[in-house]
């Protein structure tokens, strides 16, 4: 057994829906290591640890984590604080103080290299702190898991919104046009993607599905617009925020400002969807509209996927399960066992095999030629929505 100490949990990055069932799963999972004393919850990710700024989860009754898991957003506070050399030492000395020995990170890329750097500091300085990674993005671009937490509710919201509000496009043909939906994604389009996981058929939404990791071709893109409009009298069409052109300038990003970590701030700019309808109107002439989901579909409770929420709540177990074991530089994993019936299990790779590293969407789950997912998207991502979407009947 490992030498008795606090647990120090945080959570950093975007939120999800289901970010706080992971941090319910990790409260309760502690109760039950008799190695774990106390259970610190940091306020605003890196920099509540940095500023000692604590709150202690030890005694919250099951009652509460039960509600924590369902409610969306980081109830802890998130950050995208980028850790500077001389703060690990500060990290160190804090947990030293508070006796923590178990540290458990929840969140994306940026999360996974972060853990890594503290697990690597720690060890370098002979400290015992154990420091584990919980997966979470909606943009499921971690590597070495089948999927991440937050993703399959995200998808979810996508697809939903996609066909009802291709419903309303088809309502409004006799005055609107084309309809562009802006997904989350700066680099990949698994968001983008999901976005076609309720169509029926070719006829419903979406018509035309465009992700960053294809070159975006403006010129194909307005013939695309230009057939199925005259084919079905309009158009719906999903790309991610991040498509970029042969030159690999992003699409309605271009003097767009960048966060603390370098990334374009599509928040900030009038990005690719305002961009793509103001083209389509200028050289087609036809009525559009456009909508930036962004946040909403992030964090949107009432389309949370059962199936996230209970996968959320497993990787938040196994990773005190790993730190009461004695690992350390890891990241708890999502691994698929069988598509049908659909089943998963967790598992821990080295961080060092995560950190730094982007998991595109594969060439298998996307056809350029039609700008649609194909059917082994739809297998690998359908299971991850959950329950069924309620049904629809046209008259």
């Amino acid at each position: 057994m490992m030498d008795a100490g606090n647990l120090l949990i945080g959570q950093t990055g975007g939120p999800t829906a289901v970010i706080n069932a992971s941090l319910a799963g990790l409260i309760a999972e502690a109760h039950s290591q008799p190695q774990i004393k106390q259970i610190y919850g940091m306020r605003q990710g890196i920099e509540g640890l940095l500023k000692h700024q604590w709150t202690d989860l030890t005694q919250l009754p099951a009652e509460t984590l039960n509600m924590l898991a369902q409610t969306p957003a980081a109830a802890l506070g998130s950050s995208r604080y980028k850790a500077a050399e001389a703060d690990y030492e500060r990290m160190l000395a804090v947990c030293r103080v508070e006796d923590v020995r178990y540290m458990a990170l929840i969140g994306g890329n940026g999360t996974m290299a972060l853990c890594q750097h503290i697990a690597d500091f720690a060890a370098a300085q002979g400290d015992d702190l154990r420091v584990i990674g919980v997966p979470k993005t909606i943009d499921n671009d971690l590597t070495m898991t089948d999927h991440t937490p937050g993703y399959g509710s995200a998808a979810r919201f996508l697809a939903w919104a996609t066909r009802d509000t291709g419903l309303d496009l088809e309502s409004m043909v006799t005055f609107d046009d084309v309809l562009i939906l802006e997904a989350l994604g700066r680099h990949t389009g698994w968001l983008a993607a999901a976005s076609a996981l309720a169509k029926g058929d070719r006829d419903e939404a979406p018509h035309l599905v465009y992700v960053p990791e294809f070159t975006f071709d403006e010129a194909q893109f307005l013939d695309d617009v230009r057939r199925i409009h005259s084919r079905l009298g309009r158009i719906f069409i999903v790309i991610g925020e991040g498509i970029r052109d042969h030159n690999g300038t992003f699409i309605g990003g271009y003097n767009a400002p960048v966060d603390a970590l370098g990334r374009v701030l599509y928040s900030a700019a009038p990005g690719a969807a305002a961009y793509l309808a103001d083209r389509v109107r200028e050289a087609l002439h036809l009525q559009v509209r456009f909508i930036r989901p962004s946040l909403i579909g992030r964090d949107f409770s009432a389309c949370v996927s059962d199936v996230d929420r209970r996968e959320a709540w497993q990787v938040g177990q196994a990773a005190v399960d790993a730190l009461a074991q004695g690992e350390t530089g890891c990241m708890i994993t999502l691994e698929r066992i069988s598509d049908q019936p659909y089943q998963i299990e967790t598992g821990r790779v080295p961080l060092s095999a995560v950190a730094g590293s982007e998991k595109l969407l594969p060439p298998e789950f996307f056809d350029p030629s039609e700008s649609m997912i194909t059917s082994a998207f739809l297998q690998y991502a359908s299971p991850l929505m959950g329950e069924p979407l309620p049904p629809m009947v046209r008259l």
